[in-house]
Parts: structure tokens; sequence; C-alpha cells
């Protein structure tokens, strides 16, 4: 903190300490007059930013072109989720997941995903019987180009839309197997949905719903979802929709940190994971919950029971 704030007369000395404010960003791209034209993330994936963020204009306040920089994070994403949206039906889905930042193709693959599976529903079985021969067609085609030669960070994003695409095949397995037959079946409204409304990414599951949090997280890995990590989604975004929080419990190593980080991730949220310690009195966790207030991000705090 107080490196940021005395260094105020060289933006770029402020990098090493993104990683702090940011869930994402690992470095920014400067030009020759130190404006800000591109996020990189710790994967070196590059954001280019709608609009470029002047540092010399906050006059050395560094709070200044940092809020500008997360203004115009939140807004690039938001812009490149619905350029990305209108592109994927003019372009072949194999093209299409190669030329867009890995969280982008995540969104907007489960957006058509939920509005394939709305459409199929009333056709009856024969309708998701026909998406989920589709699925797998999409899933053999992105497992070819796995295969295939690809960079690093294509690699990634296509590792983690495989983990998506499995679970998205198999939630049209479950529904083909109850024979759901109507788009309010609670065997679909438990599911993850994520739709387009308004200009706008929104995420329900059951009569939940949250507005897609647009924050940039990188290009990173996610977990496999099973009905576990499913019913602890459920049980969490049922949480969040009555403003209170979450506690889930179980044995050490199970992947409760894990999940409340991932279900952040789905709903591209910055995510605070702080180890409980008995030095944490109610001051602590008063400011912890001021800087939550402020940054609108969520916070887990690992091994509660220690204070």
């Amino acid at each position: 903190m107080l490196e940021i704030l005395s260094e105020t007369k060289d933006p770029t000395r402020v990098q090493p300490h993104l990683k702090k404010c940011f869930e994402g960003v690992a470095s920014l791209d400067f030009d020759s007059k130190l404006d800000i034209h591109a996020l990189f993330s710790s994967e070196n994936e590059r954001l280019a930013l709608k609009n470029k963020v002047s540092t010399s204009e906050a006059k050395g306040s560094v709070e200044r072109w940092l809020g500008g920089v997360e203004k115009a994070m939140l807004a690039s994403v938001q812009s490149i989720i619905e350029e990305s949206y209108f592109a994927y039906p003019q372009f072949p889905r194999e093209k299409w997941v190669l030329d867009w930042p890995g969280q982008v193709v995540l969104c907007v693959s489960s957006i058509f995903w939920t509005i394939g599976v709305e459409k199929s529903i009333p056709l009856g079985k024969k309708g998701l019987e026909d998406f989920y021969a589709k699925l797998n067609t999409e899933l053999s085609e992105v497992i070819r180009l796995v295969r295939g030669n690809l960079t690093k960070m294509a690699r990634t994003t296509l590792g983690a839309l495989v983990v998506i695409d499995v679970h998205a095949r198999d939630v049209v397995a479950q529904l083909i197997q109850d024979g759901v037959k109507d788009t309010n079946d609670f065997g679909w409204l438990s599911q993850l949905r994520y739709y387009w409304e308004n200009d706008s990414v929104m995420v329900k599951m059951i009569n939940a719903q949250k507005a897609y949090g647009y924050e940039y997280l990188g290009n990173s890995p996610r977990l496999v979802i099973t009905p576990l990590t499913d019913r602890c989604y459920r049980t969490l975004i049922g949480a969040l929709h009555l403003n209170l929080g979450g506690a889930p419990e179980g044995p050490a190593g199970t992947g409760k940190t894990e999940t409340t980080k991932d279900l952040a991730k789905a709903l591209a949220k910055q995510c605070v994971v702080f180890n409980c310690s008995d030095g944490l009195d109610y001051l602590a966790m008063g400011k912890f919950f001021k800087g939550l207030a402020s940054a609108g991000a969520w916070a887990c705090f690992d091994e509660f029971n220690r204070i």
C-alpha cells in the first residue's frame, strides 16, 4: 500500500502489486505517454481495453487511475462478451473457441448451451436426444483440437471448456433420463443457467438470479463439476439471493474453498481467500468488511472456527 502511494511519479512501479488489487491482472500495457491500453493476466493473456486509461490525467493520484483501470476492465469484458455472443452463430465452433479470451469462451458457450436446452425441452425426448448428439459432436471437435498443435493459452482455454462441456452434456443426459418435458421442471431449474438479457449476462439457478460480475479473471482452469459441487452451488447462490453468506462444512481437503472460488469464477466475481487465525479480532474483521463493501468482492474465510 505504501509503495503504491509513494510511487506516484512512475505508474509502472505499481505493477508488482496488481495481483493484490485484481484477481486476474498481472501487468499493464503502457505506451510512451504512460497511457494504459491493455491488461495482461498471469498466464500472459492480453485483454485490450475498450477505452484507454490515462495516468497523466490523474495528476499523480494512483487511486484515480487504478479506479479507471477497474472501470475499463469491467466495460471491456462486457463489450468482448457481447461481440463474442453475436459472433458465435457466424463461425464454426472449433474456430470460434480460439478467437476469444478463455473467460469469454466459457461464458458465451454456457449462454448458447442454455438456449439450446430450452429450445429442445418442448420438442420432447427426441429434441433432447438430438441436442445430446450435437453436444457430443462439439465435444469431439474440441478434443480433436486439443490433440493438435496449440499455443499454451489456447490449450488452457480448451481444458476449461472441456470440463464445462462434459458437465453440460451430462446434464442433458440426466434430463433425458428424468423425462423432463417443461422448462420449469426442477431438473432443469436446478442447473446453473446463463442468459443474455438486456445486453447483459444473468446467471440463474432455481429461483436465485445474479448478474454476471464481468471481473477479468485471466485464463484459469476450472473445477470438474460433480453432483456435490452442484448442490453446494445451489445452497450458496440461494443464500446470496437472500443477501446471506454460506458456510460449507466438511473434512479437510474435500474442496470447500475450491468450490466457493469456482462459483466466484462462474459468476465472474473477485474472491479473496483469507486463512483465519486466533489473532483476528473484531477490528481486523471490521477493516476486512470495509474493504469488501467498497470493492464488491467476495471473501472466503478459511478455517473460520479458529477465530
